[in-house]
């Protein structure tokens, strides 16, 4: 460059996930949100993953023109992989480029679509783009999960983003405006006869492959289960639920659950751990995750870390940030990591007793609680056995009987229902 010029200079940039992002996380390209030779803006949604257990939209790194797609839809995305190439255009002030500059600005394999050029290439990449989707209807998550809780089809909605692109306000005006959509049809289904095939998805393959491996192949499960009276509890939440609330905050029973959970650990501190083959690690923190069902798209389990820190408030809103997050498609990858203990509230969804519940590898025991109702008990009083109506559920603890035995599971569970039903007193 002739130093007594001023130029526009150009540089390349590449699509990568940033350090530790993952950490370990095995992660799948789900599609771009950008299209080939379209500018994109730093911060911008430029490209969306799906893991294991959350998807994620990896944010363009700068300003500029996305010049090559490296990697596709259903491609594993590891730390190391360059998902694409940007170019942004600098303004130089003059002078020579020094190598140092020079080595910085990766250049990627040069696009050809005209044959005459192959031979000045360096290289030839054939840029294949999301089959079978317009630009409109690459959305994200929470758009998605927006558009499937209440029935709508994105067809409906005149999406206010880059090239018709439907966002999240798009999809809450249409619902706050009381327009009434068509029913949605399942795209993705294919019809055979007189059945649907529906194919999974990356994070519905990953459950099972979890399910499996932690039930046939990784540890051997035993359930033990106890019975549980619920009247203190609900008597203290009748009493507390309004001042929970006047903070914005949600008292569930799940947050019981977790504050008797971190009590009966401190008594059992071999359930809050994990397996190896040659010893076993019991956690100092109490990390636990939840399980939180997304209907039909799968359970996810975000973790509410070191609990035992927690009075029974801090947890109840630690708890709904979690599971708001979850519902609403917003969880990042480390509110789902390092849980140490795991909790399924299956009696939600009206089940009375699961069993046994697959544990959460590499954790070594998972707690279930079922469905609260009315039922008929008999108590002892003056001499005389007595039919009392009680509002009750089972409880129940499955473990890795690698690392437990039925001494400790009784014990933990006989300290957690303990906690449970005097609570208060």
């Amino acid at each position: 460059m002739d130093s007594t010029n001023a130029s526009h200079s150009s540089s390349i940039v590449e699509v990568k996930l940033e350090e530790g992002q993952l950490e370990g996380t095995a992660a799948r390209l789900s599609h771009w949100l950008i299209e080939l030779g379209n500018p994109v803006k730093a911060g911008e949604p430029l490209v969306e993953l799906e893991t294991d257990k959350v998807s994620m939209e990896l944010p363009s790194p700068v300003d500029g023109t996305l010049v090559e797609i490296k990697m596709h839809q259903d491609e594993e995305v590891t730390p190391e992989s360059i998902l694409g190439w940007i170019e942004t255009n600098s303004q130089a002030t003059g002078g020579t480029a020094s190598s140092e500059d020079s080595a910085s600005s990766a250049q990627p394999p040069q696009v050809s679509n005209n044959s005459s050029d192959a031979t000045s290439q360096t290289a030839t990449t054939k840029v294949i783009e999301p089959a079978g989707k317009s630009r409109r209807k690459l959305v994200g998550p929470a758009v998605r999960r927006l558009l499937r809780e209440n029935d709508i089809d994105i067809d409906d909605i005149a999406g206010s983003g880059r090239e018709g692109r439907v966002t999240r306000d798009d999809v809450l005006d249409f619902i706050n405006n009381g327009k009434k959509a068509r029913p949605a049809g399942n795209t993705s289904a294919k019809q055979d006869g007189n059945s649907r095939i529906v194919p999974h998805t990356n994070m519905r393959k990953a459950i099972a492959n979890h399910m499996v491996s932690s039930l046939l192949e990784t540890s051997p499960h035993v359930t033990s289960v106890f019975e549980m009276d619920m009247s203190n509890v609900i008597e203290h939440r009748k009493w507390h639920k309004k001042e929970f609330a006047e903070e914005n905050v949600n008292l569930t029973f799940t947050a019981y659950f977790l504050a008797a959970s971190v009590a009966a650990i401190r008594e059992v501190p071999e359930v809050n751990a994990s397996y190896h083959e040659e010893h076993l690690q019991i956690f100092e923190d109490i990390n636990i995750g939840v399980g939180t069902a997304l209907g039909n798209e799968g359970l996810i389990v975000p973790v509410v870390k070191q609990v035992q820190d927690m009075s029974l408030f801090q947890i109840a809103e630690a708890l709904q940030q979690q599971t708001e997050k979850a519902r609403s498609g917003k969880l990042k990858p480390q509110d789902t990591r390092n849980g140490t203990f795991t909790i399924s509230n299956h009696g939600t969804s009206g089940s009375l007793f699961a069993a046994p519940i697959i544990i959460n590898q590499p954790q070594v025991a998972i707690l279930g609680v079922g469905k609260l109702e009315k039922r008929v008990t008999v108590e002892t009083i003056n001499d005389e056995d007595k039919l009392i109506i009680k509002p009750m559920c089972y409880v129940s603890l499955s473990i890795d009987h690698r690392a437990l035995d039925a001494f400790q599971t009784n014990r933990f569970l006989a300290h957690f229902v303990q906690i449970i039903e005097s609570w208060g007193q």
